[in-house]
């Protein structure tokens, strides 16, 4: 951890443990900066690491001062009970989710951000281009492991965190769900366990339960995530065969792993040679300074097998992910070849042709200030709208909040009674094999062009009230 990370760390802790309140002054950074003995760069690195994670906020000509807290507790870390098991959730997902289809729903459980927070203009504009000087030899130039050209750029941003990966490493596939279960597929055989973090994305269990393996889910911080302890007695009594784990903006979570606790995972995972399927799609939706590193940064025997895309953060729809998957790389393009031999040519063509063009941070910059912003604006609206005992995760990036209702309140039911109004959430059910999480949803702040969200969140807080306090709602609306 760098030493702004470690200041930075030290006063979210006191303003977690009530030392530092709400209202009061931070040090001035000259003050702070003789104080610690560190440099006035340092301060304000770790101030505004605190002001991108809500929980300082500068005044002009003043200074900065602790934010008002939305919510008094984020949830605890889960405690999954540490079993081998079977799973069966695709039915269950399968019958909460299909209404997101229907865009008269309001899409708060749905799993993707809004398609009008894309270029999709100009994406189309290097799609029809491509496809014009497309030259045919490029049918099978383009099988496995993709096309060359988006191989490299996609090799130039791993650079930029000065990671070597060779563009030969990089399969192309679509999106990154099929990155993630062709790595899964390469590394397992039908009976063998995996281990995933609890909660976890639901895809993650579908995969294991298409696969016949099984789940060992592992405890999970809202913060930080793995429990790395909780990890490493899963390794030696559960004969785990691989890992599938997201480090950043974990899903359903929001949780990021700090880079040493990073550094630490990979560091045991090789120790006993148990490969991890990373799960990065969403690393470029960050809120603070800079990118996070992917575990894979800290690979050196080829066991990490980093996946991401570009659905999440640039093209929905046109289906282009890839894996990094090192040692498994052939492997992986096997596989490819023979299931759906390629990745769909003119959106390889197209993003190639737009990430050429220059102008992909400038759309992730502005990407990220919209979702912060609406981070915080759905976190007001749970705290003004959402039964006493809520608690709440504040993530650091992506677009999800992951909201713990008091105990006796059925997510499921909740669900449900929400879907009678057309509106969507996403019940903490679908988030483990076990069936846990039953007073938790997941909710999506990734529509800020929705203008129904504010009302369906109240209409969502009512609902959960009126069961929590056992009162039978009546046609409440969403605006």
């Amino acid at each position: 951890m760098k030493r702004y990370e470690r200041y930075a760390a030290e006063i979210a802790e006191m303003i977690d443990k009530g030392v530092l309140r709400p209202g009061e002054r931070l040090p001035s950074v000259r003050h702070a900066s003789t104080q610690r003995r560190i440099s006035p760069a340092t301060v304000f690195e770790a101030y505004y690491l605190l002001e991108a994670r809500g929980l300082i906020h500068a005044r002009a000509r003043s200074g900065y001062y602790v934010s008002e807290r939305l919510q008094s507790r984020a949830p605890q870390t889960s405690r999954p009970k540490q079993r081998s098991a079977a799973v069966a959730i695709s039915d269950l997902v399968f019958d909460v989710l299909g209404s997101t289809r229907d865009r008269n729903v309001v899409p708060i459980g749905s799993a993707f951000p809004s398609a009008a927070l894309s270029p999709l203009q100009t994406l189309a504009r290097h799609l029809s281009h491509g496809m014009r000087a497309l030259d045919p030899k490029r049918i099978v130039d383009d099988l496995p492991p993709g096309n060359e050209r988006l191989r490299r750029q996609i090799a130039r941003r791993y650079a930029i965190d000065e990671m070597r990966i060779d563009p030969a490493e990089i399969i192309v596939t679509n999106g990154a769900l099929e990155a993630l279960n062709l790595c899964l597929s390469a590394a397992t055989r039908p009976g063998d366990t995996v281990a995933v973090e609890s909660p976890t994305f639901y895809a993650a269990l579908q995969a294991l339960e298409r696969l016949s393996l099984k789940a060992v889910e592992i405890a999970t911080h809202p913060r930080d995530g793995i429990d790395l302890d909780a990890l490493e007695t899963a390794l030696r009594r559960a004969n785990v065969k691989a890992c599938w784990l997201m480090p950043n903006f974990q899903n359903p979570l929001g949780s990021l792993m700090p880079d040493d606790k990073k550094q630490s995972l990979v560091a045991l995972l090789a120790k006993h040679e148990v490969p991890l399927i990373e799960d990065d799609v969403y690393a470029e939706l960050y809120f603070g300074p800079r990118r996070p590193l992917p575990a894979k940064a800290f690979d050196r025997k080829g066991l990490v097998m980093h996946c991401s895309s570009f659905s999440k953060c640039l093209a929905p729809g046109y289906r282009v992910g890839w894996a990094a998957a090192g040692q498994f790389s052939k492997q992986v393009e096997r596989m490819k070849l023979m299931t759906t031999l390629s990745a769909a040519i003119p959106s390889q063509q197209a993003l190639s042709g737009y990430l050429d063009q220059g102008g992909y941070d400038r759309h992730l910059r502005k990407l990220r200030r919209v979702l912060a912003a609406q981070r915080d604006v759905a976190m007001k609206q749970v705290a003004e709208y959402f039964p006493e005992g809520t608690r709440v995760t504040r993530p650091e990036g992506g677009y999800f909040l992951w909201v713990e209702l008091p105990r006796h309140i059925d997510a499921l039911e909740l669900q449900r009674q929400a879907a009678s109004r057309q509106i969507s959430i996403a019940p903490g059910h679908l988030f483990s094999a076990d069936g846990a999480y039953t007073n938790c949803i997941r909710l999506n702040y990734g529509h800020p062009d929705d203008q129904r969200i504010g009302g369906a969140l109240r209409t969502i807080g009512k609902l959960a009230g009126d069961l929590g306090s056992g009162v039978s709602p009546k046609g409440a609306r969403s605006a």
